[in-house]
């Protein structure tokens, strides 16, 4: 039997000559440091009260009985890099996966707007070439007149960018219609480095996983298949249901709220 030591005296691989799986045995305790591992995190501001101000703002938003004159609705964005391949997919076949070459082109990027409504579920979605003011613009119209148009005011909630905002109304639209718009609207952002805040988020994620793990070559392509994600995401009508509370960030983010 053959043994390769790895590093440390005390971990060690042994590869069995009778075709046994792999042995490790390991010194290392659970919570000791393991200075090779790292996470990704949205690491919140020390006593920061413009932080503490949104966050509370939002949270108490969250927790609003439903009011379908006032829908709540979480809005946000993210991209997709465009690509087409170079030498054409070999198709699965009995016990073998589709096969991708690892080499590509670039097509450019898209954009998708999401928009979801935790108490119902209900999303609205929209894939645009560009991120300015008028696209943000002109998917908040879409929002209020197409998808909301009963509602006396929807409640934004949206991260803090510099394109969410009236002023984005404004620059694409006439001034009667841009007043007739923002007046429909209540907006709640977010704090800055506080974007997990936004229930939006796990939208993106679910069309993350579900919709958008594979190549686009181009933009009509990528809204077709998001189109018909957000059909079949609302067909389940899965309400999202938000337990962080504004007593448990006063506990759990106690380093955030300035000290008087």
């Amino acid at each position: 039997m053959d043994s390769a030591v790895i590093g440390d005296k005390n971990c060690r691989i042994t590869n069995s000559s009778r075709g046994l799986p792999h042995e490790r045995s390991s010194g290392v305790k659970k919570n000791e440091l393991q200075p090779h591992r790292k996470k990704y995190w949205k690491i919140p501001p020390k006593e920061n009260a413009a932080f503490v101000a949104c966050m509370e703002d939002v949270l108490e938003v969250y927790h609003r009985p439903y009011d379908p004159v006032y829908p709540v609705v979480c809005m946000d964005e993210s991209n997709k890099q465009l690509v087409a391949d170079i030498v054409q997919p070999i198709p699965c076949a009995p016990g073998k996966p589709k096969r991708i070459d690892h080499e590509y082109v670039r097509k450019g990027v898209a954009e998708i707007f999401i928009a979801t409504e935790p108490l119902t579920g209900n999303v609205a979605s929209r894939v645009t070439e560009t991120r300015t003011r008028k696209d943000w613009a002109e998917f908040i119209k879409y929002l209020l007149e197409v998808r909301y148009p009963d509602a006396q005011k929807v409640v934004l909630v949206m991260d803090n960018l510099n394109t969410h905002g009236i002023a984005s109304l404004y620059v694409t639209y006439p001034p009667e219609e841009a007043l007739r718009l923002s007046s429909r609207l209540e907006i709640h952002h977010t704090p800055k480095r506080g974007s997990w805040l936004n229930i939006a988020e796990i939208e993106l994620s679910a069309l993350s996983v579900q919709c958008l793990d594979r190549r686009f070559e181009d933009i009509a392509d990528l809204a077709t298949e998001v189109a018909a994600w957000e059909v079949q995401r609302n067909a389940r009508r899965r309400p999202i249901k938000w337990q962080f509370k504004t007593a448990d960030a006063r506990i759990k983010l106690k380093s955030v709220y300035p000290q008087i």
